[in-house]
């Protein structure tokens, strides 16, 4: 029987499709995890599991050591235009316990069984202590090589200010070529703050790269937007 058939009965049996679900079950020193929602995410939240399909479900098993392993598909592949997506993972995290710091590494590998030249491992690693948290990763798939790193900072007296910064390198074996020439290496980053006030979230966010003018036509970075870019949102909950 074809993987994607087999995935797909997996979520069935795990929980209803349109309604996220996890199954816990203690296993002696195993912590077994089954559903059609993620639950784990890496380096501090540098690393989030995707929900592309309707049809997706994992696993995920946990000794009492802090070893674990597991597979999530955001994207069984059961309709047209949508690809089978495998991401399997294994890594040893260390809670933070009193003053102590709690830290975290694994690798986790992103297969797509249609499309092999999309395959890629993800090394990830992590660290926090009291309310900050500093996570990095360095990807390779075909012809590219990512690194990330990511730092949040509790809230920042005396202004009570959350700080979130993300700075990412991205590294071609090959140079992208633009009508002014030509890209190898490119730096992108971003910044948010963000407060409580007055009953309402606001978030105010800034992204930018290295990347300029006629170069920003082969930017392929973690910002929705190549150039500098700033946007503000509040929001505010009713119920």
């Amino acid at each position: 029987m074809d993987n994607r058939y087999l995935i797909a009965l997996a979520v069935v049996l795990g929980g209803c499709t349109s309604q996220p679900e996890v199954v816990e079950r203690e296993i002696g020193q195993f912590d077994l995890k089954l559903g059609t929602a993620p639950t784990r995410s890496m380096a501090q939240g540098l690393i989030q599991p995707t929900t592309a399909s309707t049809f997706r479900g994992g696993l995920d098993l946990t000794h009492d050591s802090g070893v674990y392993v597991g597979q999530w598909s955001p994207s069984v592949g059961l309709f047209d235009g949508s690809q089978l997506e495998l991401n399997s993972y294994v890594g040893y995290a260390q809670p933070r316990l009193d003053d102590s710091a709690g830290y975290e590494l694994g690798v986790i590998r992103y297969s797509f069984p249609e499309v092999e030249t999309r395959n890629r491992e993800a090394y990830y690693a992590g660290i926090n202590l009291g309310s900050s948290r500093l996570g990095g990763a360095m990807s390779s798939s075909l012809g590219r090589t990512d690194s990330t790193l990511f730092l949040e900072l509790g809230a920042l007296r005396p202004f009570d200010v959350g700080v979130r910064m993300k700075y990412a390198s991205h590294s071609m074996d090959s140079p992208m070529y633009h009508p002014g020439g030509s890209v190898r290496v490119f730096n992108d980053w971003s910044l948010n703050l963000s407060r409580r006030l007055l009953g309402m979230q606001m978030d105010l966010s800034y992204s930018d790269s290295s990347l300029r003018g006629a170069q920003c036509g082969v930017y392929s970075g973690q910002n929705a937007y190549c150039e500098g870019f700033m946007m503000f949102k509040a929001e505010r909950s009713f119920f």
